[in-house]
């Protein structure tokens, strides 16, 4: 049920009310006195807060509810209005008929291992501690944390000197970034900054493809770059001052660099690229490598020494500030990470990429074609790391096959020092998942 970011799925057949109120029956089972709210503004998110919102007063929560606002803002929220856990009603960058639900613990990070597994427990058994009349929880609507979130950025960065910036919100809920750019001092120009769930402008998932209209925008002005978010404003990708699109790696390689120090740590997921590594091993710091999702990365961003985590998706987390996934809080530091070099054209052509490709295989069968690779690699490769998905190492390069958290994909992943080498591994990866693709579906229908 639980993919690497929440639950996660079509509205009306694999996300219904009737889910969404066991969710929250769930959630406040678990001792969760006071629960926090949010959703993005999909057509089907409010359905689901009522639902949600009953399932946890029945249980006997009282709920806080925020109405629509970025994910990370109900993350924060869970301090602010001393809340025990959070839920956000979200499918984050995915299409307009998808919705689903995100957890959040009482630290501000995203539900994951042991705490999460407990819920789906309850799920599955229908095990809730329903609450007479007179126990019912109470409900309170609060307006500010949109205007609380946006000082609490102004506040954890300095641009010097403002910056103009171009901000694509893509009809989610990230208008917020505006509010905070401004108190910072820059001067910001919108688009698609109305919410709208159908998502009418581009497509909510902020791609170098998805973006274009961003890129050309920033190129025609002043703009010292441009910053895009997905529908829940947990993600932010960007593009610089000549509209070049900045992919998720590059940037990474560039917070990761600007916040370690030698002896550092930073998280990052298994199918990151080698060039973070080598832009840190030149600092003399280090990476550590978890699973894919935010959950698991913000997990690992509390250990003892690890000081910024980061997904090539487009989630950056400044432990010290946030555990969740902060677009608004990414993009104010990237514009001061902007200011104080003067350009980003030249920051980006600082960092030496390494040839990567990263491609999707549509499945419903995604589980079951990720086992079937593993049986076919595993006794003919030395180095086969089954974390999350399957890792297969080479002396002068990787592939990593794995099933989406998120969608029905099989997400293939390969890196090497040279071009070609890149495309022979990619090349034996889609070679691995196109057998699997068949021989799986050929089981099926044999069944």
């Amino acid at each position: 049920m639980f993919g690497t970011s929440g639950i996660r799925g079509e509205f009306g057949t694999d996300v219904t009310a009737g889910l969404a109120l066991d969710v929250g029956r769930a959630v406040a089972s678990e001792d969760n006195e006071r629960v926090v709210v949010g959703r993005d503004p999909r057509e089907s998110g409010p359905v689901l807060v009522d639902a949600l919102t009953a399932g946890l007063r029945e249980c006997g929560a009282d709920v806080v509810r925020l109405g629509e606002v970025p994910t990370p803002t109900v993350a924060r929220a869970i301090e602010w209005y001393d809340a025990d856990a959070g839920v956000v009603v979200t499918a984050s960058h995915n299409p307009p008929e998808d919705n689903g639900l995100k957890l959040w613990s009482a630290d501000g990070s995203a539900v994951v291992g042991n705490e999460q597994a407990s819920i789906a427990g309850r799920l599955e058994r229908e095990a809730f501690d329903l609450q007479p009349w007179d126990r019912l929880g109470g409900v309170e609507s609060i307006s500010e944390a949109r205007h609380r979130h946006a000082d609490a950025v102004a506040d954890a960065v300095t641009v010097d000197p403002p910056l103009e910036v171009v901000l694509d919100v893509g009809n989610g809920s990230g208008r917020l970034t505006e509010t905070a750019l401004r108190k910072l001092g820059c001067a910001v120009e919108t688009m698609n900054a109305t919410p709208d769930g159908t998502f009418p402008s581009r497509p909510s998932e902020p791609t170098a493809e998805n973006c274009r209209q961003l890129g050309n925008v920033v190129a025609g002005t002043e703009a010292d770059l441009g910053v895009a978010h997905d529908g829940d404003a947990d993600r932010m990708l960007a593009v610089t001052e000549s509209g070049r699109w900045v992919s998720g790696d590059v940037l990474l390689a560039l917070f990761a660099r600007r916040e370690a120090r030698p002896g550092d740590q930073v998280a990052v997921p298994i199918d990151t690229s080698m060039a973070v590594r080598d832009e840190l091993e030149a600092l003399g710091a280090t990476t550590t490598f978890t699973k894919v999702g935010d959950g698991h990365v913000a997990d690992r961003a509390t250990d003892d020494g690890v000081v910024f985590g980061g997904e090539p998706s487009g989630a950056w987390i400044w432990p010290s500030l946030s555990r969740c996934p902060d677009g608004p809080l990414a993009a104010a530091k990237l514009a001061a990470l902007v200011a104080d070099h003067g350009s980003f054209d030249a920051l980006v052509d600082d960092v030496h990429t390494v040839p990567i490709r990263r491609e999707n295989v549509e499945t419903e069968s995604k589980r079951d074609v990720v086992e079937y690779v593993r049986a076919q690699v595993a006794d003919r490769y030395e180095s086969v790391t089954n974390v999350d998905g399957v890792r297969v190492d080479k002396d002068d390069g990787w592939f990593l096959v794995r099933a989406s958290g998120t969608q029905p994909l099989v997400r293939i992943t390969a890196e090497a020092r040279d071009a070609d080498r890149m495309a022979s591994l990619f090349s034996t990866a889609s070679e691995l998942v196109d057998n699997a693709v068949g021989s799986v579906g050929a089981s099926a229908g044999a069944a």
